[in-house]
């Protein structure tokens, strides 16, 4: 048997996440412990286990606790629209992607060192229908792939020294 922060550590998830998803009724318990602390066995860990490998695949809260209450073929229902949400998830980003291309490549391919800046550039990709996540999750996918034209790109916005080591350093993180 397992406390709470024991089975969190174990799964690699904060004690935070765990009493969430205790609070929403995805997991429960084995019981309690004579000092009344959570206890959690090998029916919870196998729980959890399939619980972040849904979470890791990116279905909804929602669409799990669908998958563990219900019996049969839902789960391959539930991964096949999931995977048709994926794909226009795909196919917008792509659409963007093409459109930031477009604004950054004169025909030579050489960076434009003209009126843009950090303000029109973030208007441009709000317009574009991208949330403050999006960015983030945009920026540390650009450090990842080309961290070289990432760099450049943040000179190419005028954004300072400082600030450019900020973005950079916290899109490294995982």
């Amino acid at each position: 048997m397992m406390t709470v922060s024991q089975l969190a550590r174990f799964c690699g998830l904060s004690r935070t996440t765990l009493l969430y998803y205790e609070s929403i009724g995805l997991l429960k318990p084995a019981g309690r412990s004579s000092g009344n602390y959570r206890r959690y066995g090998s029916s919870q860990v196998e729980r959890l286990r399939a619980i972040c490998a849904y979470r890791d695949a990116g279905l909804k809260l929602a669409d799990i606790r669908q998958l563990l209450e219900e019996r049969g073929n839902q789960a391959s229902r539930v991964l096949r629209r999931r995977l048709v949400e994926l794909d226009g998830e795909i196919a917008t980003l792509r659409g963007h992607q093409a459109a930031i291309l477009r604004l950054l490549h004169c025909g030579d391919g050489q960076w434009r060192k003209e009126a843009m800046t950090k303000e029109k550039w973030v208007a441009i990709m709000r317009a574009a229908g991208f949330q403050e996540a999006d960015m983030q999750r945009w920026h540390k996918q650009f450090e990842q792939q080309d961290p070289e034209e990432h760099q450049k790109l943040l000179e190419y916005l005028h954004i300072s020294t400082d600030e450019i080591s900020h973005i950079r350093t916290w899109s490294r993180e995982k």
